[in-house]
């Protein structure tokens, strides 16, 4: 109880000092908040205002607070409805890096977790401590292991390594006592979140349900198999998608604390000028990339949604590599099939459809005027037409649709939000490889196939039969 006090008075003199709430950007009620705060914990603040610009200083105070608060602080920056347009950008540049934790440290946990789950474990530490081997009960063996990691995040560190069988790998290890920390943390968030859940004008921003959400994501963060089993979900659906690489898991040497995946080398995405020296075609790749994440998200309804340039590499035949599973998006048939049919709708211009799919799968309440409804989406949509098709924003227009919906008075669901949020991080790849091209008007014959197979009136014929035989067969 005493740590969890002074683990508060931390966060609240971090926060102080910064000046976090006494900036006009927040609310007035937390802006109160932080002046009373300020008083007894920087009363400096209240005198000197920081020269600081507030993004800087924002970033800066998540970081001091820890790798939790860091990852806290990226699930913020895809909910603009929460924290306002501007913060949202700010914490968008919250960039995931951390000082890495000591490789014998490392050392200590994988040779822990292993002999915790019984695994033989032989030592023969040479010069530098590089010759160190293990070797897993079906006999699977790391010879190699580099001290120096390849990436330092927040939550983990990754190591190259070598198996006997020569195969390269990528060794996932959370950091020590993350578990324990991450308890304390997200106790004090739901304690945060209740305080602020008493104000009448955040009741509606839901504070605590933005904690659970987070809460439900971070178990994919810091168990290991949870985002091993994201990964091969993904492949399996990715099978007969010969554009993507998912990285092979290896099970035997994964466990809660370690990710062991299969080594696979690639350039950045983002790094357009060597992707053309190497004889690929940018404009080739953003097709893939497009076609990938509209295969995900609508075919499968199971999406990588943490697309950093970290995360996404193209290989010497241009194929797509996608790593770190840690964050993923799920949407379920009847989501996929309204938020097409309503930008379908939109492209047509036929508002009324819009608003009748909105009604019917439920994002506005039953006694909308759907009129009403109507006239605001085409005060969203009138503006862009005539635009370049490849100027247009899917992501943009999603944002925009889902704030009519919140002004409506129904709450979006968070998944739905991941899937905006991930638009926009592909449209800005897109944008990235080839500035003159919208990813979305290359891949507009798949997605029109895709159309006519899930949205044309024999589509939703033979799902209406599919729905009555389901309740038949329960019935009997």
């Amino acid at each position: 109880m005493i740590s969890n006090f002074l683990d508060l008075i931390r966060i609240l003199r971090i926060i102080s000092k910064k000046q976090i709430l006494i900036d006009s950007r927040v609310p007035k009620n937390f802006r109160f908040i932080g002046y009373i705060l300020a008083l007894f914990f920087a009363p400096i603040s209240l005198i000197k205002k920081s020269s600081e610009d507030y993004g800087k200083r924002l970033i800066d105070c998540l970081i001091n607070l820890g790798p939790i608060y860091i990852k806290f602080g990226q699930t913020l920056s895809t909910r603009a409805d929460l924290v306002g347009v501007e913060i949202a950008e700010h914490l968008r540049l919250l960039q995931d890096k951390l000082t890495p934790f000591d490789s014998g440290v490392a050392r200590k946990i994988i040779e822990r977790e292993f002999c915790k789950h019984n695994v033989m474990l032989w030592l023969d530490y040479g010069i530098h401590n590089s010759n160190w081997i293990l070797r897993s009960r079906r006999g699977m063996t790391i010879s190699h292991f580099n001290d120096t990691p390849v990436a330092a995040a927040s939550i983990s560190q990754v190591h190259k390594a070598r198996l006997a069988t020569g195969e390269y790998v990528a060794v996932k290890i959370l950091r020590p006592d993350i578990h324990k920390k991450y308890n304390r943390d997200i106790k004090l968030l739901y304690f945060l979140a209740r305080i602020v859940s008493k104000f009448s004008k955040a009741k509606r921003l839901k504070p605590i349900k933005v904690v659970d959400k987070f809460h439900e994501t971070m178990k994919f963060e810091i168990d290991l198999r949870l985002e091993a089993a994201a990964a091969s979900e993904l492949m399996h659906n990715m099978r007969n998608d010969s554009n993507v690489i998912i990285p092979k898991i290896y099970w035997d040497l994964t466990s809660e604390n370690i990710l062991t995946t299969e080594w696979l080398e690639g350039t950045s995405i983002y790094d357009t000028s060597l992707l053309k020296q190497m004889g690929l075609e940018p404009k080739k790749i953003a097709l893939g990339f497009a076609l990938m994440f509209f295969y995900q998200a609508y075919r499968d309804g199971f999406f990588h949604a943490d697309l950093h340039a970290g995360n996404i590499l193209v290989n010497k035949q241009g194929k797509i590599i996608l790593l770190d599973f840690g964050i993923m998006g799920r949407l379920n048939e009847k989501d996929r099939l309204a938020v097409a049919e309503s930008l379908f709708g939109f492209f047509k211009r036929d508002y009324k459809l819009v608003a009748k799919v909105h009604l019917k799968a439920g994002y506005i309440p039953s006694n909308t005027n759907l009129d009403l409804f109507a006239q605001s989406c085409r005060a969203v949509i009138e503006p862009i037409v005539g635009i370049p098709t490849k100027n247009i924003s899917i992501g943009k227009l999603l944002a925009d649709l889902f704030k009519i919906t919140e002004d409506f008075g129904m709450e979006i669901q968070p998944e739905l939000l991941l899937l905006q949020k991930t638009l926009i991080m592909v449209e800005g790849i897109g944008r990235q490889l080839d500035n003159n091209v919208n990813m979305w008007q290359l891949a507009e014959p798949w997605i029109k196939k895709w159309a006519v197979k899930n949205l044309s009136p024999e589509a939703k014929l033979l799902r209406l039969i599919k729905h009555y035989l389901t309740t038949l067969e329960d019935i009997i």
